[in-house]
């Protein structure tokens, strides 16, 4: 039975949160609209996510952690979106966010960008999730639906979920278009939140499409490293870059500063209709990217099994 932690976030109003983000957008895009609307249907294209929106009980679970990746693999690692949901008080969430797949069940390495209703005791798991791997043929990406080859609700080594109840509600859409600063888009949004909240630590999930534009984004090799990766540079000498085209469909889980449980603090997969997807880091077009997302704050902190033996690489 992994360990499971709680803390209770700074919960700001919509409104409040829409001023905050407006603001700091706009010091690292030449436009930036945040307003509070009401949650997009999500079961429409171009998300087609089992649950209508991201509202009800909105929390954040950091499980398991870097360290059980690098330096060395621990395969062992392996959890369940199910037991998760029960993990963090909420049976038949509705679970978005950016993991690893557990290597049990494919037998390789690969990016996991999970999209799960979770089951309850009415209905059963709707596994519409997404692996990102590294294509044997061409070493390119090779991106396809968790469910066309699996049944289960597995990942392995680390995840940064967002869970809510999957209903439909006020969010905030937040639209910025051509990138002036230096930050990523969700980085922007974290040091944002770090900077008005301080002290106040501020979660945050949901989802947002690159709608314009390329994004550098990241696959893990199918073979876990022989040989410890000690430093980021070891790390991204190991990882795979890509260059991949919009339109990108992005699932972020933002902290805007870690209360003491080594949390990962950003952390962003995608999928997309066109066959690319794996781990965000930027967009390379700065001058013609349009991000279009919508966000709500996370009430619940749950840290699960978090590692004793910890580092700070590997985490970007």
């Amino acid at each position: 039975m992994a360990k499971v932690e709680r803390f209770a976030f700074h919960v700001p109003s919509l409104e409040e949160l829409a001023g905050v983000l407006q603001k700091g957008l706009k010091e690292n895009f030449a436009d930036a609209q945040v307003s509070v609307v009401d949650c997009p249907d999500l079961t429409q294209e171009p998300f087609n996510f089992p649950a209508k929106g991201i509202c009800g009980k909105p929390r954040i679970a950091d499980v398991g952690g870097v360290p059980y990746l690098i330096p060395i693999v621990k395969k062992e690692k392996v959890y369940d979106l199910n037991t998760v949901a029960k993990d963090i008080e909420l049976p038949g969430a509705f679970i978005l966010g950016a993991g690893a797949v557990s290597s049990r069940v494919l037998g390789i390495n690969a990016e996991f960008v999970p999209i799960v209703q979770t089951k309850s005791e009415k209905k059963p798991a709707v596994n519409g999730s997404y692996i990102a791997q590294i294509n044997p043929a061409d070493k390119g990406c090779l991106l396809e639906k968790y469910s066309s080859k699996y049944t289960d609700c597995e990942f392995g080594l680390l995840a940064n979920l967002y869970a809510s109840e999957g209903k439909p509600g006020k969010v905030i859409e937040v639209k910025a278009n051509g990138r002036t600063g230096e930050l990523n888009f969700v980085s922007c949004l974290r040091q944002t939140l770090e900077k008005h909240y301080g002290e106040k630590p501020v979660g945050m999930g949901g989802t947002f499409i690159i709608q314009k534009g390329k994004a550098k984004i990241h696959i893990m090799p199918p073979e876990f490293s022989a040989c410890p990766l000690n430093t980021d540079e070891d790390v991204n000498n190991w990882l795979k870059f890509f260059e991949m085209k919009a339109p990108l469909i992005c699932q972020p889980v933002i902290v805007s500063r870690d209360p003491g449980f080594d949390l990962r603090v950003e952390h962003t997969h995608c999928f997309s209709h066109h066959g690319e997807g794996g781990h965000y880091h930027q967009d390379t077009s700065p001058d013609s990217v349009q991000y279009l997302g919508y966000f709500q704050p996370a009430e619940l902190l749950f840290r699960i099994d978090r590692p004793q033996e910890t580092h700070l690489v590997g985490r970007d």
